[in-house]
């Protein structure tokens, strides 16, 4: 499923989600694309740092209270940042339009730290040194926070969504009804608990595809 749009008007124009998609994509554009590798070095967060437990000449670039700033706006691959800012435009808006701006960009660095959080603690806690110098970068902890509070503002909400043909074998005489009664709508109107569920699969799991070997998306 492709989310295209929901159907709740926004008030204003989302300048503060545009603004967060706009740099992220500068980032990965103009920083990360030339040098992948360094700007991982530099600008990437490493739990190891927190608690000084990283192995010898792990711990390279910025102090992680820096990285754990800047690792929000950076991404592993296309497909990762792609997926990140596809639901935060979707979804956003409407959250920046309830909330209010300021408190939007609050709300929304907040959950980025606060996914950090519970990845440092999580990886300081049951893995080892060498998994917690793996380099963590990502938007995915603050766009899951986006889409938590949509669901909370907006349980009812509908979204827009393209449903990609699955390749099943189905018995002809259906097929064929189904083609003559025009059962078969590329696009359909889906509740948004259940794209926000899909979406937070699909975030997940774009963080997780096509990085480079030995960064951890976030």
């Amino acid at each position: 499923m492709f989310p295209l749009k929901d159907n709740v008007p926004t008030r204003s124009f989302p300048v503060v989600t545009v603004a967060l998609i706009a740099t992220n994509f500068a980032v990965w554009i103009f920083y990360q694309l030339p040098n992948l590798d360094r700007s991982v070095v530099e600008y990437a967060y490493q739990p190891c740092e927190v608690v000084s437990s990283c192995p010898p000449g792990a711990a390279v670039g910025h102090s992680w209270p820096v990285t754990a700033f800047t690792s929000m706006f950076m991404h592993g691959s296309w497909l990762h940042i792609i997926g990140n800012m596809l639901f935060l435009w979707i979804f956003g808006n409407n959250v920046e339009d309830a909330m209010g701006r300021v408190r939007f960009l609050v709300f929304y660095l907040a959950s980025g730290f606060v996914a950090i959080a519970a990845q440092t603690v999580v990886t300081l806690a049951a893995g080892t040194n060498t998994d917690a110098a793996v380099p963590t970068l990502g938007a995915s902890g603050a766009v899951s926070g986006v889409l938590g509070a949509y669901l909370v503002l907006l349980p009812f909400a509908r979204v827009l969504t393209l449903v990609f043909v699955l390749l099943l074998e189905v018995p002809g005489a259906a097929l064929i009804a189904a083609a003559a009664l025009g059962q078969t709508p590329p696009v359909e109107a889906l509740p948004a608990a259940l794209i926000l569920l899909v979406g937070l699969g699909i975030v997940i799991s774009s963080a997780g595809d096509e990085l480079e070997p030995g960064i951890a998306a976030d």
